[in-house]
């Protein structure tokens, strides 16, 4: 398993995102959350191309707590195919990874 990741999700307002940023970092899921406005965003949706305005999380957690995170996305997310994806970091200042450790409890 991979010990630390980026974790990435967007959101359709900068209320949604801050909510949800919020409440996974009160449940430990993460141990920060950026929150992006202004995001411009393509994609397709119903079988036409969509051009929407969106707010990115990035968010870094323990890569032992994504089940958890992406069950939390599932539960609290407003879309019906929220994004969530994971990247692997390879490294990092061990007082930030410390920080991440600490923070998760």
């Amino acid at each position: 398993m991979i010990e630390y990741i980026v974790a990435l999700s967007t959101l359709g307002s900068e209320e949604e995102a801050v909510r949800l940023a919020k409440t996974l970092v009160e449940r430990r899921l993460v141990a920060c959350v950026n929150v992006l406005p202004d995001v411009r965003s393509f994609y397709r949706w119903d079988g036409r191309l969509v051009d929407d305005q969106e707010v990115l999380l990035i968010m870094k957690t323990r890569g032992e707590r994504w089940e958890a995170l992406s069950a939390a996305i599932e539960e609290l997310h407003p879309y019906d195919v929220p994004e969530l994806i994971s990247l692997p970091l390879h490294g990092g200042a061990t007082s930030y990874l410390s920080w991440i450790d600490a923070s998760l409890g």
